[in-house]
């Protein structure tokens, strides 16, 4: 996957002098072994690093600046192992700019009824705790995240595991530029969109090129480079050659090849993690981008088409929240509408991620019938089952909102031998006809990025930390 960088996040206990610097220790080494604890649970993709004890106002708002100031380090785990005075958090939380996870937590799993006396109570007061630091919290409209449970639980270390990636996003969304190579498709409403709000509440820029800039990368692509490439295509994927004879199928999937590395070596280059293309802006080139766009999209680039600037930042912002697992851009395209088996039909021209695919893709050359340039090579493959999330994004005028629907992918039995693109079926929840009338009332879009890794919270807490406005669909 494209990468990101080391990321860590750091653990901050809350405690206070009050109880004396034999507490103090014991409250460290607690922390110390639930984060080791933590970390040794294979669970989180991303490490967690004690600090120092939160003790006084001064040191909680030394730990918060530094924690801005570290790009390594994605946000901020806390948890209440005595009463922490509130007040001691204000300045901090209000200066912190990284996402925070309030860990409702306590060392010991069970009360120690035979033994337990006002030591232990003073000590292991999380319960207490948590209240004074939740209120302030919610005061200051932190919109942290919260998970309760004993810290050894699977099931709670899955949830800390998830807020990490939307963390990690949300800060690499920050990260996001794309590359539009052309503009919008012409008389499209929906694929237009602010850029300068874009990069204010989000993070992303958004650079325009003609395609002639990308036509001279492409023509200083060597003959060796599209070689080696193809023999990789070889090693991947099945040919399919259908009527075409091979010389002339390979000199168009050798065309595609020319167009990824030149579109790699280009975004490498400018440091841009996301791009469009659009078929209305193909001069100087063959064939519509298509394979050279899904091996990207598969390496972890966000990308939409017809110029959906938008949609691309979007499928980059989940690509990095979910690993680049079973992520990418989509198209509604046709309804399924037989009783008891509605469904929607995705797809799109050429571009659907190979993420999503539950068989060996196999390269496939044909027409397309817009774009007027020469037949296209493009992967096709079937979609994986599995639940998750549609995401689409829209511009109001007077503010960005996001529509989010649940969803439940199939692969489709029946063949489909004319179909020269990748398919994804899904059923919309709650159900087909409410999911499509809540989806078209509220405006969303037909460009989404779908991801069968990820869930509504982690795209809902991405949300809200960047006061977006948003819908989920029930």
């Amino acid at each position: 996957m494209l990468e990101i960088g080391k990321k860590e996040f750091w653990f901050v206990v809350g405690s206070q002098h009050l109880y004396g610097e034999e507490a103090l220790n014991q409250v460290k080494a607690d922390a110390q072994v639930i984060v080791d604890g933590l970390n040794a649970s294979g669970l989180l993709a991303y490490p967690i690093v004690l600090q120092d004890l939160a003790t006084s106002a001064d040191k909680i708002t030394a730990i918060m600046k530094e924690i801005n100031y570290r790009d390594e380090v994605a946000g901020v785990i806390t948890w209440m192992h005595t009463f922490s005075p509130a007040k001691m958090w204000i300045r901090g939380t209000k200066l912190l700019q990284k996402p925070l996870l309030h860990f409702a937590t306590q060392f010991n799993e069970s009360i120690p009824w035979e033994t337990i006396d006002m030591d232990f109570m003073n000590l292991n007061q999380s319960a207490h705790g948590d209240r004074e630091y939740g209120f302030i919290n919610a005061r200051l409209n932190k919109q942290n995240k919260i998970v309760v449970g004993f810290w050894q639980d699977p099931s709670v270390q899955k949830q800390i595991a998830s807020w990490m990636d939307m963390a990690v996003a949300y800060n690499e969304s920050f990260n996001i530029k794309v590359a539009r190579f052309g503009d919008n498709m012409r008389n499209v409403g929906v694929t237009e969109g602010d850029k300068v709000e874009a990069q204010i509440q989000f993070g992303w820029t958004v650079d325009y090129y003609g395609i002639g800039d990308l036509v001279a990368a492409v023509d200083a692509v060597s003959p060796s480079e599209v070689d080696d490439l193809f023999a990789e295509y070889a090693e991947l994927y099945d040919f399919d050659y259908a009527d075409y004879d091979q010389a002339t199928w390979e000199a168009h999937v050798k065309e595609q090849a020319k167009y990824e590395i030149a579109l790699k070596r280009f975004l490498d280059a400018g440091g841009y993690t996301a791009f469009t293309s659009n078929f209305e802006d193909l001069y100087g080139m063959k064939q519509l981008p298509g394979l050279a766009v899904q091996r990207l999209m598969a390496q972890g680039y966000g990308f939409a088409g017809e110029g959906d600037w938008k949609t691309a930042a979007l499928d980059r912002l989940l690509k990095v929240m979910s690993h680049n697992q079973a992520t990418g851009f989509m198209e509604d395209y046709t309804y399924e509408m037989a009783a008891g088996k509605e469904a929607i039909l995705q797809s799109h021209m050429l571009e659907v991620d190979p993420s999503l695919a539950v068989n060996k893709p196999k390269i496939l050359v044909a027409p397309l019938s817009i774009g007027d340039r020469e037949d296209p090579a493009r992967l096709v493959f079937d979609g994986k089952p599995g639940d998750g999330v549609v995401v689409s994004m829209a511009d109001f005028g007077t503010h960005y909102k996001l529509l989010i629907n649940e969803v439940a992918a199939f692969t489709p039995e029946q063949p489909a031998p004319k179909l020269p693109v990748a398919r994804v079926m899904w059923q919309p929840k709650p159900d087909f006809k409410r999911a499509i009338h809540s989806w078209i009332q509220a405006g969303g879009g037909h460009h989404t990025v779908v991801s069968l890794n990820l869930t509504t919270d982690q795209v809902v807490a991405w949300a809200k930390l960047v006061g977006l406005e948003y819908i989920v669909i029930k």
